[in-house]
């Protein structure tokens, strides 16, 4: 049977092997988890192609803040695409807007032209253009595979309608992949609204292993989680998501 695709975002490689046994489809390999999703380093990226046998799809993002970047950070985003192939992953994710919050289209199909064959997913910066049934049209100009949205809202399930009426608009052009806030108790409604693929980290803060902790040294810049703690993810709701996609 064709059943909805799962991909996971890992922020390590034991997260990404914890998804590929949950039995995930692909995993979304990103570093920055405070600052929603960065590009991984070169020994992530190269470790985690050699350990799994899932798909493995790269962020490409040279920073955080918005997706407005100038022709330098282009340049670096043009050289991590370079490893990433090198790696052998499958694909790449990544985004790239106008000043005046529409698709960098020059920019987008450059990188899009640069990644072939990967296949490449538009990111969350879908959810801050100023008309998401425009920029879906332009990405398929653009030769994207896939677009991860929440349908501009907060969670993926406030804007259920909006992600609804994409997967109309985008009639079989391009895949339409709901993230953000999905979960349990609202997997199946977007399997319900037409969605092929649910994106999620299944996130799960693990205890460090340091026993002396200085706490009055931050290093940490933001309240995303203590100096201290790792990123990991429950391969348990992983499991129980992939019964409830595949019954």
């Amino acid at each position: 049977m064709n059943y909805p695709e799962l991909e996971i975002c890992v922020f390590s490689v034991e997260s990404a092997l914890s998804a590929q046994k949950a039995g995930a489809n692909r995993v979304e390999l990103c570093s920055g988890f405070a600052e929603g999703g960065l590009t991984p380093s070169a020994g992530t990226i190269r470790m985690v192609r050699k350990l799994l046998n899932i798909e493995c799809n790269v962020m490409i993002r040279p920073r955080g803040g918005d997706f407005c970047y100038s022709d330098m950070e282009f340049d670096q985003m043009h050289h991590d695409i370079e490893h990433a192939k090198t790696c052998g992953v499958d694909g790449v994710v990544l985004g790239a807007l106008q000043p005046n919050g529409h698709i960098n289209i020059i920019r987008t199909r450059e990188l899009v032209q640069h990644a072939a064959p990967l296949k490449v997913t538009f990111h969350r910066a879908f959810d801050f253009v100023v008309n998401p049934f425009r920029a879906l049209d332009d990405l398929v100009v653009c030769g994207c595979k896939r677009i991860l949205t929440s349908g501009q809202k907060a969670t993926a399930i406030e804007g259920l309608d909006v992600i609804r009426e994409l997967v109309s608009h985008s009639a079989g052009r391009i895949d339409i992949m709901a993230g953000s806030g999905v979960n349990l108790e609202n997997a199946s409604r977007f399997i319900e609204a037409g969605v092929h693929s649910l994106h999620l980290s299944a996130k799960k803060i693990i205890p460090g292993r340091m026993i002396y902790r200085n706490l009055a040294v931050p290093i940490m810049q933001t309240n995303a989680m203590s100096d201290y703690d790792l990123v990991g993810m429950d391969e348990e709701i992983i499991r129980k998501i992939v019964k409830i996609i595949r019954h």
